[in-house]
Formats: C-alpha cells, sequence, structure tokens
C-alpha cells in the first residue's frame, strides 16, 4: 500500500510509483501535508467482500481495528502493529470494552458512543492510536517531531492527552480565542506537560487552520524544525475512524448484506469521510447523513454543487463550537476520489477556492458523481439543538451533547423505514454545560475525575493570527 497527494500525479501501477511520489504508510504519517500542499490518500481503497464482512463480524475491537489498520499500513510488522493496537484500546483508557458501544434508542435508531475516551470526545478513538504510533515510528528512526495543530474544540485536547509525555513529540496546539466551551478550553489549557504548548489565536478556527498549512507549505522551515500534523489532515487519523463503522454496522445488524445509514456532525469533513471509506471498501452502508450547524457550506454543497467558502467574518459562533468552521480540510480527499483521482483537476478546483472562494459543479457530470456517492445533508440550529436534547432525554432518559443533537436532528429527517439509522454521538453532554442546562433544566453528570476541571490552573499563548509570529514562537522553543 502506497499513498499519493491529492494534488499530484496518479500512479496506477506499482511500477508507477516512484514516478507519482508515492510513499510508504510511516513517511506519510509524519509528512502532514504534502510538498505539494495536497493531502495523502492510498492509491486504491482496499475492496471487502461478503466472505470478508463475514469473517470480520465477530471480532472484538482491537482484533478488528487490527485486521483494518493492517490493510493500509504494510511498512510496520505485524507484531509490531499488533503491539501498537492492543495497548491503545482498552477498557482503562475507553471505559468499555466494547470501545465504541452501540445504545439501542429505539428499534432502527442508535447511538454509536464515541466519547468515553480521556477527552469525552470522538477525536480520542484516533489520537490515541497516532500516539502511539508516532512513538514507535520516530522510536525506530531516532527522530523527533514538532506538531502543529488548530482546533475547534475536540482535537486539541485529544491530541494533547494521547501525546503527553511522549518522548521526542511536542504539541503546538492553536485554538480560536473564546469561542471554545469552557470545558473543551479547559482539557486543553489545564495540561502542564512541558513538551505541549496551547496557542489561543485571535481569530476563528479556519484561520487557525490557514496558519497550520501556511506553515506547512513552507517547506524549509517545515524540514527544519520536522514539523508534523495531528488533525485530520493526518490519514492515520481517518484510518483508525473507519474501524468503528464496521464495528456500529456489525452492533447495528444480524443480516447479511443488510444495509445502514449513519448520521454525522461534522464540520472538518474527516469523521463522516471516514464513513465514506468505510462505505467505498464494501461496507453495506446506504447512505451518510450530514449534518451541519448553521456554518452549513457542505450541505449547500450537497444540495446545489456549489462549494462556497465563507469569509470569517461570515462564520456563525454556535452551540456546536466543534463545526463552526467553512473550510473543511478533508473534502479535498473526497473531490479527489470523485474526479476519479486526477491531480491536476484537484488542484484547479482549489486554485478556484483560492482565488474566488468557490467552484460549482452543478450540471456537470462531477456532480452526477456527488449524487451517487451516498451523501444526503441537512443543517440544524440552535433551536433544533435545544429541543432535540429536549425530545431524546424525555422519550430515553439519555441527555446527548449540542453537535450529536446536529446528527440526530438531520438523521431522523433522513430516516428511511426498514433502515437502520446509527447516528454518531461525537462528544459527551457534559463538555457543553449551557446549552444542556437550557434544553433539560439542569447540568449534565459528568464522570469521575471531571468535576472541577474549569477551576484547575490554565496556561496558553494568546497572538494574532500571525503564521510568521506562530513559526517564531515554534523556532524559540524547539532550537
Amino acid at each position: 500500500m502506497k499513498y499519493i497527494s491529492t494534488r499530484g500525479p496518479a500512479a496506477r501501477g506499482k511500477g508507477d510509483a516512484a514516478a507519482s511520489g508515492a510513499k510508504p504508510f510511516c513517511d506519510i504519517l509524519l509528512e502532514g501535508l504534502a510538498p505539494d500542499g495536497g493531502l495523502a490518500v492510498p492509491q486504491a481503497y482496499p475492496r471487502l467482500d461478503a466472505a470478508d464482512l463475514r469473517r470480520l463480524r465477530p471480532l472484538g475491537y482491537r482484533d478488528l481495528a487490527f485486521e483494518i489498520l493492517s490493510l493500509y499500513i504494510d511498512d510496520i510488522a505485524p507484531a509490531d502493529l499488533r503491539a501498537i493496537v492492543d495497548p491503545t484500546y482498552t477498557k482503562a483508557t475507553f471505559r468499555s470494552d466494547d470501545i465504541t458501544p452501540l445504545k439501542l434508542l429505539e428499534p432502527g435508531l442508535a447511538l454509536l458512543q464515541l466519547s468515553h475516551g480521556p477527552t469525552l470526545a470522538f477525536k480520542d478513538v484516533a489520537m490515541q492510536l497516532l500516539g502511539n504510533l508516532f512513538e514507535h515510528v520516530l522510536g525506530r528512526r531516532g527522530e523527533s517531531l514538532n506538531i502543529l495543530g488548530a482546533t475547534s474544540g475536540d482535537t486539541g485536547s485529544a491530541a494533547e492527552y494521547a501525546m503527553r509525555g511522549k518522548k521526542n513529540v511536542r504539541v503546538f496546539m492553536l485554538s480560536p480565542l473564546g469561542k471554545m466551551s469552557p470545558f473543551q478550553a479547559a482539557q486543553m489549557y489545564s495540561l502542564q506537560d512541558p513538551n505541549i504548548f496551547n496557542i489561543a489565536v485571535r481569530g476563528v478556527f479556519d484561520e487557525a487552520q490557514d496558519i497550520v498549512k501556511a506553515v506547512s507549505n513552507d517547506l524549509d522551515f517545515k524540514a527544519k524544525y520536522r514539523i508534523g500534523s495531528v488533525n485530520s489532515i493526518n490519514w492515520a487519523r481517518l484510518v483508525a475512524q473507519v474501524v468503528y463503522y464496521f464495528k456500529g454496522y456489525f452492533a447495528a445488524t444480524k443480516g447479511e448484506g443488510e444495509e445502514v445509514s449513519f448520521s454525522v456532525p461534522t464540520g472538518n469533513f474527516g469523521n463522516i469521510f471516514a464513513g465514506y471509506i468505510a462505505r467505498r471498501m464494501g461496507l453495506p452502508v446506504r447512505r451518510l447523513v450530514l449534518a451541519t450547524n448553521e456554518n452549513n457550506v457542505l450541505e449547500e454543497f450537497f444540495d446545489s454543487g456549489a462549494y462556497r467558502v465563507r469569509k470569517s467574518s461570515e462564520v456563525f459562533e454556535t452551540s456546536s463550537p466543534s463545526m463552526d468552521i467553512s473550510k473543511a480540510s478533508n473534502f479535498e480527499r473526497y473531490m479527489h476520489d470523485i474526479v476519479g483521482g486526477d491531480g491536476a483537476r484537484v488542484r484547479e478546483l482549489w486554485a478556484q477556492v483560492d482565488h474566488s472562494g468557490q467552484f460549482d459543479l452543478a450540471g456537470t457530470p462531477l456532480f452526477e458523481r456527488v449524487r451517487a456517492s451516498g451523501f444526503v445533508a441537512g443543517h440544524s440550529t440552535h433551536s433544533d439543538r435545544v429541543a432535540t436534547i429536549r425530545d431524546i432525554e424525555a422519550r430515553f432518559g439519555y441527555v446527548v451533547d449540542t453537535h450529536t443533537a446536529d446528527g440526530i436532528k438531520v438523521g431522523l429527517a433522513h430516516r428511511e423505514p426498514g433502515v437502520p439509522l446509527v447516528c454518531l454521538e461525537t462528544a459527551l453532554a457534559a463538555k457543553f454545560d449551557a446549552a444542556v442546562r437550557e434544553a433539560v433544566g439542569r447540568s449534565p453528570d459528568r464522570p469521575a475525575g471531571y468535576e472541577n476541571i474549569e477551576r484547575l490552573p490554565q496556561r496558553c499563548e494568546v497572538m494574532d493570527a500571525d503564521a510568521e509570529a506562530i513559526k517564531a514562537f515554534i523556532a524559540a522553543r524547539v532550537s
């Protein structure tokens, strides 16, 4: 298995690997953005048939993760990969042997609980693996890595909890000043580990994400300071998330070939793109229901074919803040697949985005491919979130967070008779106290150990959204 850039030439066979710049997994694990500014994608997606799915169905999470990851990682010895996977996915870390348990609300409607990790968000499922992969590969190569990332809420804390104390790894995490919930901010800023650096940027998430890309595109700086990424631009994040789509599918079905639809709240398009990968691999996914909040750039695209990035001033600050995004990084990987792996076409589309902030596929054969790719979309507002949280608590005695409420609201709007609907629970309600209190009149329960997290001492640097200033900050702490 080799990987190419979304913006590079496609490799059609093994002999084309060198010409296309194809690289093994461990190289793209540490690389972040490709040198041409694109994202790493596999040369081809593995395909699983009915017999493969029958073999995978009874497996526990660790065994299933090993099998799926082995399809994409062939430059880590199987015994070493097993030694990475097994201690990653444990009850001690995820509070359940199932790792991502399925909670049935009613026949045909379930929550896939991805929020049982140390930071109570779905990002933990991939980040815990990523931290162990980094430590293994860096140790094997005798190298160090300085991770630069941006977070709209949960990526930062999940990355920092996964990387804290890791040998040869530093983390520089950008977050939009004042835009996260108090719980989310406290999870990040209360960490005192010497290899963790939090930078609160005056601006919105898109500006922080633009800085990450700008620094990564400075190839000299990137090479000198060994800059890597934990954002969902890192392929390892996505392949780790593919596993729980298989696990959720097997938990929600009994019969061979039975279809399931997944409803996914998404901002940066990583979580739902992992579901798309699973579907491309042969998992019987009928629909991928894409749920946005008021920042509905992706809904607009799947409805109309027009992808129009919003200006920073047009990005709404909402009660589901992890989705307050208008530039969805992983959308480029999806479009690479839609254009048949044509890197030149991807470069052309993103040049249009850079120049005019948009492109439009309406009325083209490419939009017909989009229509056939399994996606439907919708959005949710603050009043929808509050009403959904209240309704789920009243009917099922369970309190969901605001992002999961977005997914449930949009998922139910696209629910089909006879097709199980699995809504991804992307965070615990405890992380979003104010909206939950508005909905149900009380604060959500918190797991043991998180009761007073907002009162812990916090440290972070407040800086302008300036890539050069961020580079100087990194250089001063790495030299």
